[in-house]
């Protein structure tokens, strides 16, 4: 009775603490402005079922992609017996499953030890690819320090899960004379040999209270951390756009003014008129990106694929679509932590509380990305074929772009006579000739 209430109180208590750094999580990705979602439903579903369920995108690369769906189906199959752990937590029973399926328990669990074991492997090969052959990807500069640790550190948890995973099953195998009949702990328990009942209860009980401990702990762990994917990859694969790669978005007031001027109609022609004289164009900042780019920012795995096949990066330049994407992320974080503390000095007008409408820190993107970065894209969208799932890292690099020259009038030097030409004289070769001259001529 006591572990029973003991289990329910942990377990309240790490969901309680758990439930609301989601909801802060929710609460940074709507500080993006609003953008309606279009397109084909069911090839929405696809999307999640092949790219993030079915982890398609990832076999590009063969041996990190086998590797990663070990631990991946790991995850999602040990949840069975998660079930079950959380069943014999509340009603006090043990292994309250077995008595009900027999065999085919035995089959269950059997083959999440043997995904385990899977899992395991893949850990170790995992480590030794950031920490001892160190490839090349996982060494830039935006992953040192913090980014680097988290992976790390949810590597070195999973080791630990597992470990508690066996240490559970091999000691209850040997307190129940192999009755269970698991594939692998049937081959550990004969290292108990004479251990005591008592001592080997003691040791079972170790193991549960371990792996159910770490799960709470990584729980509540995730919202910090790059693995956040692991949820938030379905419904960024499900909203990802459906347009072909490359195709730009329009800003709708520039459109509109052009129809106007070429005496076409306009969208939206009963809304009260924009004043031009104040619109901004792009963003600068998360609240004039979408809530879409700021859940990609939250989605990234850090993987480094698109940074890996960027051709800027690899001749050398600044520009890392991963940074771009975790500087977003870091952003929203930032902004979000600022609302926590309802500080005034973070309000626009200090007679009113701080809110996302009210917010100002004098800061923005620019402060985290660097106009070389956004400079040095090729639009290539290479980053954007590469990415597991299906983040645009392009799509805000456009957007800081078209703020630099459309609202801070702001550029290279090499491309402002470029937009000016095309400006006054619809080329970009500052030619004295007009335009359709040669035709008059011919």
């Amino acid at each position: 009775m006591i572990q029973q209430v003991l289990f329910v109180l942990i377990a309240g208590a790490s969901l309680g603490y758990a439930a609301p750094q989601f909801l802060k999580i929710r609460r940074n990705i709507k500080l993006g402005k609003a953008e309606a979602i279009a397109g084909d439903t069911a090839e929405r579903w696809r999307n999640v079922l092949l790219i993030a369920l079915g982890q398609k995108k990832m076999f590009a690369r063969m041996i990190p992609a086998v590797l990663h769906l070990f631990i991946y189906v790991a995850f999602v199959i040990t949840q069975v017996e998660l079930l079950e752990i959380f069943v014999d937590g509340i009603t006090g029973q043990h292994r309250v499953f077995w008595p009900i399926l027999g065999g085919f328990y035995t089959f269950v669990i059997s083959f999440i030890e043997v995904l385990s074991v899977l899992a395991l492997v893949a850990t170790f090969a995992f480590l030794a690819r950031r920490n001892i052959l160190r490839l090349a990807r996982f060494q830039k500069p935006e992953l040192k320090g913090w980014p680097s640790k988290d992976a790390n550190l949810i590597l070195l948890l999973e080791i630990v899960l597992i470990f508690f995973i066996f240490l559970m099953n091999s000691a209850d195998m040997a307190r129940h004379h192999n009755e269970y009949g698991f594939v692998v702990s049937q081959f550990l328990s004969p290292i108990w040999g004479s251990t005591g009942d008592g001592l080997l209860h003691f040791f079972e009980r170790v193991g549960w209270w371990g792996h159910i401990m770490v799960v709470f702990a990584y729980l509540n762990y995730l919202p910090f951390s790059k693995h956040l994917h692991i949820i938030l990859a379905f419904p960024n694969t499900f909203y990802a756009r459906l347009t072909p790669r490359g195709e730009m978005e329009n800003m709708p007031e520039i459109m509109n003014e052009v129809k106007s001027m070429l005496g076409m109609p306009v969208e939206n022609a009963g809304a009260a008129e924009v004043n031009m004289e104040n619109l901004e164009f792009g963003a600068n900042d998360v609240f004039s990106l979408t809530w879409k780019n700021v859940l990609d920012a939250y989605s990234c795995t850090e993987c480094g694929r698109c940074t890996s096949v960027c051709p800027a990066n690899l001749t050398g330049k600044t520009l890392s679509p991963r940074k771009i994407v975790m500087d977003i992320r870091d952003r929203a974080e930032e902004i979000g932590k600022k609302l926590d503390t309802k500080d005034l000095q973070y309000a626009k007008d200090k007679d009113q509380a701080l809110s996302a409408a009210n917010f100002d820190d004098g800061k923005s993107l620019f402060d985290y990305i660097s106009r070389e970065e956004i400079h040095a894209c090729t639009t290539c969208n290479a980053c954007v074929e590469a990415c597991p799932v299906l983040i645009n890292p392009l799509e805000p690099i456009l957007k800081l772009r078209r703020y630099e020259i459309l609202s801070l009038s702001e550029g290279p030097s090499e491309w402002l006579p470029m937009f000016n030409s095309m400006e006054n004289n619809g080329a970009v070769w500052a030619m004295s000739t007009e335009r359709e001259a040669w035709r008059t001529e011919l």
